[in-house]
């Protein structure tokens, strides 16, 4: 006994060990969101994007109007078009993102990264996570199928693949920046200053409904379709709650589009025959 209780004071000696940074990462309790912006400054960044691809937009159609190839073309079918449509969207989104940029390291001096939770997991875990949004866009084709009764025979993103020049650009573009720049706003922007005021539960279907709406009018207002947006943001928003880690609910999004945008050009023999897609 007097053997056992020297070896319980001597304890006291043994320095403690202490968890793993991502132990405490996964566990940490979600509800203690506490990002260094508020939901202005995320209405700001909505507000300062809207306005740029805005500006930038009716340069790029100005300029297209001045050329001969689009010289004749109509408005509508130049906002359509990939050709001018995708080079917009990829300087406003760099603009955006040194927006973040600015309005993080103007509050916090932790740097943008670590601000917006970025974490970036093993790299197992980012290959699960795109195989898991692999997964998540097959399924998204049997739910397309089963509702197709309920979808517009036509939606309005079909125009944007004219060719196979625009399908490519559009396949390059949406695994690229739409993945990154969308989880930065929407995870690693509003899902925390939601969070922070109105918890975990409420964070993870506004966010969610938040990106479904942001995409409607590519598909016509269809509900179907938006239903399915909005369980597709839930599942991202909801990995990046549990995860803490924008990194990995970027991951599942580059994987759900990499999968969609290939079977699109599987479907379609290279992207040559877009009326089967």
């Amino acid at each position: 006994m007097k053997g056992f209780l020297a070896t319980l004071s001597s304890s006291q000696t043994i320095p403690p060990v202490e968890p793993k940074p991502e132990a405490i990462t996964q566990f940490q309790d979600p509800r203690t969101e506490n990002p260094p912006w508020s939901l202005l400054d995320v209405l700001v960044i909505f507000v300062f994007a809207f306005f740029t691809l805005l500006v930038l937009g009716a340069i790029a159609l100005g300029v297209a109007k001045s050329l001969p190839v689009f010289r004749d073309a109509k408005p509508v079918d130049l906002a359509q078009n990939a050709l001018i449509i995708v080079p917009v969207q990829s300087i406003a989104y760099l603009l955006v993102i040194l927006f973040m940029v600015m309005i993080v390291r103007s509050k916090h001096k932790d740097g943008f990264l670590k601000s917006i939770s970025w974490n970036p997991p093993r790299a197992e875990k980012v290959l699960l996570a795109v195989i898991g949004g692999a997964g998540l866009a097959l399924f998204s084709e049997i739910f397309a199928g089963l509702t197709s009764r309920w979808v517009p025979k036509s939606l309005p993103i079909e125009n944007y693949f004219r060719d196979a020049t625009s399908s490519y650009l559009l396949a390059l573009f949406g695994i690229t920046f739409a993945p990154f720049v969308e989880e930065l706003f929407f995870r690693g922007f509003l899902y925390p200053a939601l969070a922070r005021r109105s918890g975990m539960a409420s964070a993870v279907v506004l966010t969610a409904a938040a990106f479904a709406v942001l995409h409607q009018s590519q598909l016509a207002h269809a509900w179907v379709p938006l239903t399915w947006l909005f369980l597709v943001g839930a599942v991202l928003t909801l990995v990046r709650a549990k995860s803490r880690s924008v990194a990995l609910s970027v991951a599942i999004h580059f994987g759900y589009n990499l999968t969609l945008f290939a079977l699109v050009f599987i479907g379609t023999h290279g992207f040559r025959h877009m009326e089967h897609a």
